[in-house]
């Protein structure tokens, strides 16, 4: 299997190179322009291809071997850069994502091929093949899966704006019956979850007009967020570094304490504090579990 990386990282090396530091932006708006009409396009594919040349060299291919893998690699080079320019929102995150999988999966199949001794069986085999497959899992279950869990969780304890039910109580004069009733009204109207708690009459409202609490802010922000603070707690949990877990809780901590203290919405903060220690729990839980798998030694 050395062999094989040994050949897969030069040449995605190249790919780099070509991709990020040899195209100018002038050619990636003039492939967005004029698509397969574009001469742009045609250089940066062949570029991609003839870079090859020099691993190629270094790896000891023959020249055979050499020509076929430049004619392959700037050929779908060329195709795959012609779907993405002429694909409607082709320069959204999710279509980068794909093109660049497109390309290192072209690599990884000629690497494959021109590797003496490379086979799937050879992969199947592999002392740390099942090590990768657990890791790989881990860190898909903290991406999406957990966002759903932390979802689920969060739906049971909707924001309550104070603003909102108070001004709901001054209109009916003050009754808490009335209230209830209003602002389960003002609920169903919204599709706001009501609360079932028999202990608390007044249930939740989701702040609609109330400036200081900007929920679409913490949800489309917080999201990302999320996914960024469990991949750093779970590499550090996987290297054994729980010191450096306790870093980034404190950083995200100091960062989060000047929004929270302006908010005068207790249960926003609740609701930020409640979603960030899910977030840590699950993450640490399944880091610890992988951990304990690979062997890896606390630090």
């Amino acid at each position: 299997m050395t062999d094989f990386f040994g050949t897969l990282i030069p040449f995605l090396l190249i790919h780099i190179i070509c991709d990020f530091y040899l195209q100018p932006d002038s050619w990636v708006e003039a492939k967005k322009a004029h698509t397969y009409r574009s001469t742009e396009l045609y250089f940066h594919s062949l570029l991609h291809g003839v870079g090859l040349i020099l691993p190629a060299m270094v790896l000891g291919i023959d020249w055979r071997s050499t020509f076929c893998l430049v004619v392959i690699v700037a050929v779908t080079h060329f195709v795959i850069d012609l779907w993405k320019v002429t694909t409607p929102k082709g320069d959204k995150l999710a279509y980068f994502v794909i093109d660049q999988a497109l390309h290192v999966l072209v690599l990884a199949a000629i690497a494959f091929h021109v590797t003496d001794g490379a086979s799937i069986d050879a992969v199947l085999q592999h002392e740390h093949f099942f090590d990768g497959v657990l890791v790989v899992c881990a860190y898909l279950l903290i991406l999406k899966p957990t966002s759903i869990v932390i979802g689920a969780v969060l739906s049971k304890y909707p924001i309550v704006n104070p603003a909102d039910v108070n001004e709901v109580k001054t209109e009916v004069g003050g009754n808490t019956d009335t209230v209830t009733q209003a602002v389960t009204d003002t609920q169903i109207a919204t599709n706001t979850p009501i609360a079932t708690n028999s202990a608390a009459p007044i249930t939740s409202v989701s702040p609609v007009n109330d400036e200081s609490t900007n929920v679409s802010g913490l949800v489309a922000g917080g999201e990302l967020i999320g996914y960024l603070e469990r991949l750093l707690i779970l590499t550090f949990t996987l290297v054994g570094s729980y010191a450096a877990v306790g870093f980034v809780l404190a950083a995200k901590s100091i960062f989060r304490f000047g929004e929270l203290n302006q908010s005068a919405n207790r249960s926003m903060t609740e609701y930020v504090l409640i979603g960030s220690l899910l977030s840590v729990v699950i993450t640490t839980l399944i880091g610890a579990l992988v951990s304990l798998g690979l062997g890896v030694k606390l630090k």
